[in-house]
């Protein structure tokens, strides 16, 4: 079992450092707000995986793997969301750039936490991805006679962890940075945030089962 978990371990810390969606959104809210809003979007974040594991233990998730129909509404209506928060990332950088060119414009730019939790969490329940790791990744470090719920914890336990770890580590070097970032560079990060935003939108709108 020992074996199980090393394996797992490494693998699962693979796929969670892989650049994607949560990363992009942590990162639009480390520039945007700084490293404490930034923690807040990762719990949300997080909380969303516990939803997904959760669907997963009760088979919800099974559904959105056999029916098309759900799968897709989901997927769609996950797309939507990233490609919006891409278009806020844009607009938020053209009140940077505003700021930084001294015009007077004092717009404030911080969320609340209740706002950047909420960010975080949809980011990832309208993402039918994550239901998808549990249900097809998961099981793959099964094996026959083990105890499945007992180990299926323990492994998104060790899931969760790494998740929390890292995106905590991406918030904080993604928000020192910002700090260190003229205005106008902060800017451009911005709008790259906007446009990495948007592409895994688009991804996620053309992705199949």
């Amino acid at each position: 079992m020992v074996g199980q978990l090393v394996a797992f371990t490494l693998a699962a810390t693979v796929v969670t450092v892989t650049p994607g969606a949560d990363m992009a959104l942590v990162a639009r809210r480390a520039v945007a707000d700084g490293w404490r809003r930034a923690s807040v979007t990762s719990a949300g974040i997080v909380t969303g995986l516990l939803v997904h594991a959760t669907a997963s233990a009760v088979g919800i998730s099974a559904i959105l793997v056999r029916s098309a129909t759900a799968f897709t509404v989901l997927k769609i209506a996950g797309a939507c969301y990233l490609v919006l928060l891409g278009i806020f990332s844009f607009r938020a950088a053209r009140r940077t750039a505003r700021e930084g060119a001294g015009d007077g414009v004092d717009e404030p730019t911080s969320r609340s936490t209740r706002t950047s939790f909420a960010q975080g969490f949809l980011n990832n329940v309208l993402n039918p991805k994550p239901a998808l790791f549990y249900l097809a990744f998961v099981p793959q470090f099964l094996e026959p006679g083990d105890p499945v719920v007992a180990l299926t914890s323990v492994f998104v336990a060790i899931h969760i962890a790494i998740s929390v770890v890292w995106l905590l580590a991406w918030a904080w070097l993604v928000g020192r940075a910002g700090v260190a970032l003229a205005p106008r560079s902060r800017a451009l990060l911005e709008r790259v945030t906007g446009c990495v935003l948007v592409a895994f939108g688009l991804r996620l709108a053309t992705t199949s089962r």
